[in-house]
């Protein structure tokens, strides 16, 4: 026992901080990748081997317990958007909203600009949603059988839907990585949006020239729009489709604007659905409460729109939930007995520059996808690897939460063996190696972030005031 555990409390070296690493990868990988089971079970394998090894490093038991706890502690803002966030995406889809959205969305599909109205209605619906699952899965399928019948490479149309599919999701507050990016780093949901915004617009306005430039070599016949028009007269059947229903998420995006935090933002826009939702489509309160809670189950006959509108509610979001308090007991573990920290200080060495820590934490990211398999893992590796160092280097944590969602969140449909490669390319009947070069804002997202932390364009010093914001009152939070 004296060899095994030591009496004296000291750092953890390398090789006994990977030791607790491996096992987390080893455990997922071949949990997910050979029987493909879910990741909770082995995360809470790796907790216990983190917690071992911390054992060995002479830390009691209670100070491994904090960490866990610590760490728990650290994701309950996230955990709480996440099941408001529930509760929003079923009523507005009972509201009649996400509906409405997705159908005047479906109005700018044109032949002769396929691929960018491709990505923009992908957008306008993952946007919507929160989900670039939910939208390649439903309408990504749809126009994948359209572009398809207009003569367009099926991996060109398959890079668009996952290119506008993956910046709704990115740029979404209702998006649970968008949630937990930012929970992760050490900065709220809204700042974490609006500092992605100055990356994100440049990796989108690019993608939409280069699927421009790419539509100048195709044209075709309307003759693929009727699944179009199904969907459309299929959610107007259904659903009062009307311009009052873009009040609720205007309200969202004017409360984030100036600034309303997160939680309190979010059940504006879900007060304001209820209200659509008994005002205009003739939903009674016991109903309300159910699809607040359960989600929707959507019974149209048609099977693109219900795989679309069956989702939301409270019990949606306890997957996610349970997967981030298990992820955040091995952070916890892992940086309250410095595991964390040895790995970092070591990849540390060669980030010297602003730029080149940039750099690391989106190769981490990028690596913890094609380890992990899993965008989530990637995520709360990336943030919680590099969060003191970015302080350290007197840095905002949003400029951290930024790159880590500039890499992790889409780059994990890239990785053919990574859970969203995988569906992906299952889905939308295209091999991921075939759509990887298509999908320009994916692979844009990356190498404009990189660029962006070599030349310090919008890269934010710590506890700096905006530049439209009034002086920062001492004790308050930026």
């Amino acid at each position: 026992m004296h060899r095994l555990f030591s009496p004296v409390q000291r750092p953890p070296t390398l090789t006994e901080a990977l030791v607790s690493l491996i096992a987390l990868v080893v455990g997922i990988g071949v949990s997910i990748v050979v029987y493909g089971l879910d990741p909770q079970i082995p995360m809470l394998l790796g907790v216990i081997v983190a917690s071992l090894v911390a054992l060995r490093c002479g830390y009691r038991w209670d100070d491994i317990q904090e960490g866990m706890v610590r760490g728990i502690h650290n994701a309950l803002p996230a955990l709480i958007i996440l099941m408001v966030v529930g509760v929003l995406i079923g009523v507005w889809i009972q509201a009649g909203v996400v509906p409405t959205l997705i159908s005047y969305g479906l109005k700018l599909l044109s032949p002769t600009i396929f691929l960018p109205a491709a990505v923009v209605i992908c957008a306008i619906s993952s946007l919507a949603t929160g989900s670039s699952w939910g939208t390649s899965g439903t309408l990504g399928v749809a126009l994948m059988g359209i572009g398809g019948s207009l003569g367009i490479p099926l991996p060109l149309v398959a890079g668009a839907v996952l290119s506008g599919a993956y910046f709704g999701d990115k740029m979404s507050p209702l998006s649970d990585t968008t949630n937990l990016a930012p929970a992760m780093a050490g900065t709220d949901l809204f700042t974490h949006i609006k500092h992605m915004s100055y990356t994100t617009g440049v990796s989108i306005g690019l993608t939409l020239v280069i699927e421009m430039a790419l539509s100048l070599y195709y044209s075709g016949t309307s003759g693929g729009l009727e699944r179009v028009e199904v969907m459309q007269q299929t959610l107007a059947a259904h659903y009062v489709i009307n311009p009052v229903l873009l009040l609720p998420p205007l309200l969202v995006l004017f409360v984030s604007y100036k600034r309303l935090p997160a939680i309190p933002g979010i059940t504006l826009g879900v007060i304001a659905g209820g209200l659509c939702a008994l005002g205009m489509q003739g939903a009674d309160y016991a109903e309300l409460m159910q699809v607040a809670f359960g989600g929707v189950t959507s019974d149209t006959g048609v099977e693109a729109v219900d795989s679309l509108l069956s989702r939301g509610g409270l019990n949606s979001m306890f997957y996610t939930i349970s997967l981030v308090i298990v992820a955040m007991m091995f952070g916890g573990v892992m940086e309250r007995t410095q595991q964390l920290r040895t790995i970092a200080e070591t990849i540390l060495k060669a980030a010297r520059t602003r730029g080149s820590l940039i750099l690391s934490t989106v190769l981490t990211s990028i690596g913890a996808n094609v380890v992990l398999c899993d965008q989530y893992m990637a995520i709360v590796m990336g943030a919680r690897t590099y969060a003191e160092a970015y302080r350290e280097r007197g840095l905002a944590p949003e400029n951290l939460s930024r790159a880590v969602e500039d890499s992790a969140t889409v780059t994990a449909n890239l990785v053919p063996w990574n859970s969203g490669g995988a569906y992906q390319a299952a889905t939308l009947g295209v091999a991921t190696i075939a759509y990887l070069p298509f999908n320009f804002f994916c692979w844009l997202s990356p190498l404009v972030t990189v660029l962006y932390g070599y030349t310090g364009w919008t890269i934010k010093p710590l506890a700096a005031p905006e530049d439209d914001a009034t002086p920062a009152v001492p004790g308050a939070k930026d």
